[in-house]
């Protein structure tokens, strides 16, 4: 390598450096204003705030992006204002130059790394919060998704969960109605498990095992023999964004939603398994002459492995709201590990567990938000949560509660976008059916060890 791709590299790394030393300054100054104006009784509305921290993260296109995103997902974490502005994060960094490409290829397959592939695009197809993708082509033809870690991303990882900490922190002191550490510990748990492609690579086959069987979803299967732990290779599955069929008929808008809730949910209901990053650039739809015939699954990073009791509590709350029985929903919370609960507390998570449930316990065709404006799903009832949280609470949220509220989320705003109207009470039924705690345990004990997980 020369001289001036060496200079490029050390510069590219100081840039990166320097970065992630500014994002850190301008999280705690973020910290210190919201603190500052919580004390002062001042308003803490305040869009420029919020817009320069946003614009600080999108710089970055680190891993802080990715716990970015993740606050933004947690109902009135932070203000609204904040929020919105970090939802609007996309997983698109700055990309390795071919250069730096090369010497990580080597890095994870050795010198004569090239020879194994039949083609090789060093320029990459997609950029995300932790690596970039790289269409390549294998010597039997197969075409592939290579994703490439960025180097020194355990480092960065840790410097901005240290960051996370300092937030909530700062929140615990502003705003105790809801108590954060065992957010923190989960969201710090899945990020990490992120940095580790191999067993990503087993999320993968693992998905792949689960879904043999359904036609609505693709999984890509995994290429062992051009994957390390920070390499990671998969088929290339083709498909277009999903946003592109917002304008198609009713029937296949439709499809695409009934593909979307079978791959969360079977999964979660008969393997205690869940896809906990359901955002738009982790799927796309696979056509037949434009005609969409359902959805590729394509990212793995971020996977949820629940006890069976966990899942068990789920269904119990489930039918315990639907049967409006008070004593069986307090139990179905104990199960998922909630703690100190009374009666008002318990009221106090039902407005929230109903607003969750709310589709899948109406026996009729319907849209996700039936009625209410999209930018105005959910936050009344987070609003009532909170307020009332504030005079019966404190309330600690259990570490494995928090990805599986947010995949809930997240596929709800995803039928927002497809406009669907479904029967979510009989899909979900007929994803519960016969269930039993005892058969997704062991259902997922035999998954997990064909996948060497």
């Amino acid at each position: 390598m020369s001289d001036s791709q060496n200079d490029q590299e050390r510069n590219r790394l100081s840039a990166r450096a320097w970065r992630y030393a500014r994002v850190g300054a301008n999280i705690g100054g973020v910290a210190a204003r919201m603190a500052g104006a919580r004390l002062t009784g001042t308003d803490l509305k305040d869009r420029s705030n919020a817009a320069a921290l946003t614009a600080a993260l999108g710089g970055l296109k680190g891993p802080i992006m990715k716990v970015a995103q993740l606050l933004a997902t947690v109902p009135d974490m932070l203000p609204p204002e904040y929020a919105e502005e970090l939802s609007k994060l996309q997983s698109e960094a700055p990309p390795m130059g071919a250069a730096f490409v090369k010497r990580r290829m080597m890095a994870e397959l050795g010198a004569g790394w090239r020879q194994r592939f039949k083609e090789f695009d060093l320029h990459p197809a997609a950029a995300a919060s932790l690596g970039q993708v790289h269409r390549a082509s294998a010597l039997d033809g197969m075409s592939l998704a290579c994703k490439l870690q960025y180097p020194d991303m355990q480092s960065a990882v840790e410097a901005d969960l240290k960051q996370l900490d300092l937030l909530f922190a700062v929140h615990r002191r502003m705003d105790p109605a809801i108590d954060t550490r065992e957010m923190a510990k989960e969201i710090g748990a899945r990020v990490r498990e992120e940095l580790d492609y191999g067993r990503e690579a087993k999320h993968a086959a693992l998905y792949a095992h689960i879904l043999k069987n359904e036609p609505l979803v693709r999984v890509p299967s995994v290429r062992a023999d051009l994957s390390t732990n920070r390499l990671l290779t998969l088929q290339w599955l083709d498909g277009e964004k999903i946003l592109n069929f917002k304008a198609h008929s009713l029937e296949e808008r439709n499809l695409l939603a009934t593909a979307m809730f079978r791959a969360w949910w079977l999964p979660f209901s008969r393997f205690g398994v869940i896809h906990g990053d359901p955002h738009l650039g982790n799927y796309t739809v696979f056509s037949d002459r434009g005609s969409p015939k359902g959805i590729n699954l394509l990212d793995y990073g971020c996977v949820r492995i629940f006890p069976q009791s966990f899942v068990a509590g789920v269904v119990e709350l489930y039918q315990a709201l639907l049967t409006d029985d008070f004593d069986r929903t307090v139990h179905a919370y104990q199960t998922w590990g909630f703690k100190g609960l009374n009666r008002d507390l318990v009221e106090v998570l039902n407005i929230w567990a109903r607003f969750i449930y709310g589709p899948l316990l109406d026996d009729r065709v319907r849209t996700i938000a039936d009625g209410v404006a999209p930018s105005e799903y959910g936050r009344r009832e987070a609003f009532r949560v909170h307020q009332a949280l504030k005079e019966k609470g404190p309330v600690t949220i259990p570490q494995e509660f928090v990805f599986m509220d947010r995949a809930a989320i997240g596929l709800g705003a995803v039928f927002l976008h497809l406009d669907a109207r479904l029967n979510f009470y009989q899909l979900f039924n007929e994803a519960i059916a016969n269930f039993s705690a005892a058969q997704v345990g062991a259902r997922q004990a035999d998954a997990l060890k064909a996948v060497g997980l």
